[in-house]
C-alpha cells in the first residue's frame, strides 16, 4: 500500500492545499468590506515542500503501524496590501479574485492530475 501512497500522494496532497486556500481566498473575498479583515493567504510551494517532506507524519514503532498525516490544515500568512483602504481592511478585491481564479485553475489540474494517475493505475491492477 505503501508504493501506491508515493504514487498518489503528490497530486492529492496539491489537491488538498489548493482546496484549502480556496476556502481562504474565499474567506478573505467575501470579507471585502468588513472594517479591519486583515486578508490571508497560504504559501503554498511551502507548504506543498513541508507536507512532501513528511513533516507532521506521526511517528510509527512498529513496521507493521500505518503511517499517517496529521491533517492539520495549512499555515495561514496576513497579506500585505498595495494600497490599505482607511478602514484598515487588507483586502484588496482585484488581487483576490486573481489569486482565487490562479488557484481554481490550478486545482483542476491537480484534479486532472490525480485522476489520470488513478485511471493508470486501475489499468495495471486490471492487466490491461
Amino acid at each position: 500500500m505503501n508504493v501506491i501512497d508515493k504514487y498518489l500522494a503528490p497530486h492529492a496532497t496539491a489537491l488538498s492545499l489548493r482546496q484549502q486556500r480556496m476556502e481562504v481566498l474565499g474567506s478573505n473575498i467575501a470579507n471585502a468590506a468588513t472594517p479591519h479583515y486583515k486578508a490571508r493567504d497560504v504559501d503554498f510551494a511551502a507548504e506543498y515542500n513541508r507536507a512532501m517532506d513528511g513533516a507532521g507524519s506521526l511517528a510509527t514503532s512498529n513496521s507493521l503501524h500505518i503511517a499517517t498525516s496529521t491533517g492539520g490544515s495549512a499555515e495561514l500568512r496576513f497579506r500585505t496590501p498595495i494600497s490599505p483602504s482607511l478602514d484598515g481592511n487588507t483586502v484588496e478585491l482585484h488581487v483576490e479574485q486573481l489569486q482565487f481564479a490562479e488557484n481554481s485553475s490550478r486545482y483542476e489540474a491537480s484534479l486532472q492530475f490525480l485522476s489520470e494517475r488513478i485511471r493508470t493505475l486501475r489499468a495495471a491492477l486490471r492487466g490491461e
